[in-house]
């Protein structure tokens, strides 16, 4: 964070200081609500959740090099008590934004946000200093404390906006104002939550909504390939970009294909020129997201050529998400296991399925391990009904379901798509899915683990990998 005194951030976020020797005293370090990360210089945010309360951690916070805490209550060590931690938060982040003057890039939607943010990332900091969330840091406290990252020479921030509600957008950019503004797709993801992609839709365009006017170099960067982001263009008084597919697209991908590992290569074509691109991504999805990528950089003045390079040298930045592992008996593991919704599952069975071509010449086979998708609603059933359809159509070798009655419609789906012999099976929880594997598993296999967050299906491909080193992982 840029260096701010204590009697600075206590008037900023209209706090009273207690138990503070030295108002003069600065931060120097980063904002952290976690006790474990506090740096020297840090401020510790110490929230109160269902389970643990971040005042308990107040003492050990600043006994490791907090400066002093901001909190609901006095914590019997330097303090800035305020009546709302995630307000005070914001408060603080809109203020250190404003004084910096860094360029503010904000992306949303209900699939590929974590991979495009990552992509987008790592082309920009080939042009300057540019933070990013790590993870998926996308709500009301995630977003400030990547924001709060920022120092004196930060040119770019690049922000990750989710939404559960109407509104929750609409909050995060009054604290972070973007000047790009990208909304990658309207998909099904918390639909249970808003009622209907109209509604979600809805939701994503509020990203539109708060760009400056085109006079006043507001860009919206849009996906010509999605009818409801599409239409988001009425919405904004910012210059419209369009990426995608489309022969529309501004920025678009032509003569698109993938290698005999599922990577997609293609031709980058934009306003000022064309460039080969080859992605080391698994899943012809990423081109999409490429493109996502690829507009905002062309927009910051990147070269097609500058962007095609950064783009085919680009890694995977976050755990879990497309993270292909080869171990050393010739199976290969896909640990996608960060979070799942209707889309970004269907993307990745595909991906599994590119993945396989090659390993099926010599015998080896597609493992589809596959848990439950939180928060589909009343369209929950049909939606693993159809997941577990697609892994038949796209000849998978091997489905495993994982979890309850939702891994129960998984199987359901496959077994009324011709999935009859042992083509598919479901199991309890996911140390099953490890014995299951472990006994069945031969060189050449290629293994995908994907389920929502909250499944905790990642312990699959995490005890699948014991033995794997650090240099095996591809896509790095």
């Amino acid at each position: 964070m840029i260096a701010l005194s204590l009697a600075e951030i206590a008037a900023i976020v209209g706090g009273q200081p207690h138990d503070i020797p030295d108002p003069a005293v600065h931060v120097t370090g980063p904002v952290v609500y976690d006790s474990r990360k506090v740096e020297a210089g840090s401020l510790f945010a110490a929230f109160a959740g269902e389970r643990v309360d971040g005042h308990d951690y107040a003492r050990g916070a600043v006994e490791a090099g907090a400066v002093a805490v901001l909190a609901t209550r006095p914590v019997g060590v330097p303090a800035i008590v305020v009546d709302d931690v995630v307000q005070a938060l914001g408060a603080l982040a809109r203020t250190v934004v404003e004084r910096l003057g860094a360029t503010a890039v904000a992306l949303t939607g209900s699939a590929g946000k974590t991979s495009t943010k990552d992509l987008i990332a790592q082309l920009l900091q080939r042009k300057g200093p540019t933070i990013w969330p790590e993870g998926n840091l996308n709500n009301e406290i995630g977003l400030p404390v990547t924001a709060l990252r920022a120092v004196e020479d930060t040119r770019y921030l690049v922000l990750e906006m989710g939404a559960r509600y109407i509104g929750d957008i609409r909050y995060l950019t009054g604290l972070v104002p973007p000047r790009i503004g990208l909304v990658l797709n309207v998909g099904t993801a918390h639909i249970g939550e808003f009622g209907g992609r109209e509604q979600i839709a809805q939701a994503k365009g509020e990203m539109v909504e708060s760009l400056p006017s085109a006079a006043d170099g507001g860009v919206a960067v849009l996906n010509a390939d999605d009818p409801l982001v599409r239409a988001m263009t009425s919405r904004t008084t910012a210059r419209t970009v369009l990426f995608g597919e489309s022969d529309e697209a501004d920025v678009r991908a032509e003569n698109v294909r993938l290698t005999a590992t599922g990577q997609a290569a293609f031709r980058l074509r934009t306003p000022s020129g064309c460039s080969d691109v080859s992605l080391r991504l698994y899943g012809e999805h990423h081109v999409s997201n490429a493109l996502a990528a690829a507009a905002v950089a062309h927009e910051l003045g990147m070269s097609v050529d500058e962007i095609a390079v950064a783009l085919s040298e680009a890694g995977t930045l976050s755990r879990w998400r497309m993270e292909v592992t080869e171990r050393s008996d010739g199976v290969t593991i896909v640990n996608d296991a960060y979070n799942a919704n209707p889309e970004s599952m269907k993307a990745a069975l595909r991906a599994l399925a590119a993945m396989g071509g090659a390993s099926r010449a010599t015998g080896g086979r597609t493992w589809a391990v596959l848990g439950p998708m939180a928060e589909l609603g009343d369209e929950s059933l049909a939606e693993h009904d159809a997941v577990g359809r697609l892994a038949v159509r796209l000849n998978v070798s091997k489905l495993v379901a994982v979890g309850g009655r939702e891994a129960s419609w998984l199987q359901l789906g496959a077994y009324n798509e011709g999935s009859w012999g042992e083509e598919s099976v479901h199991v309890s929880d996911a140390q099953a899915a490890v014995d299951l594997l472990r006994s069945e598993l031969r060189p050449g296999d290629v293994v995908l683990v994907k389920a929502s967050r909250s499944a905790g299906i990642e312990r699959v491909a995490l005890a699948l990998l014991e033995n794997a080193t650090e240099g095996e992982v591809a896509g790095r």
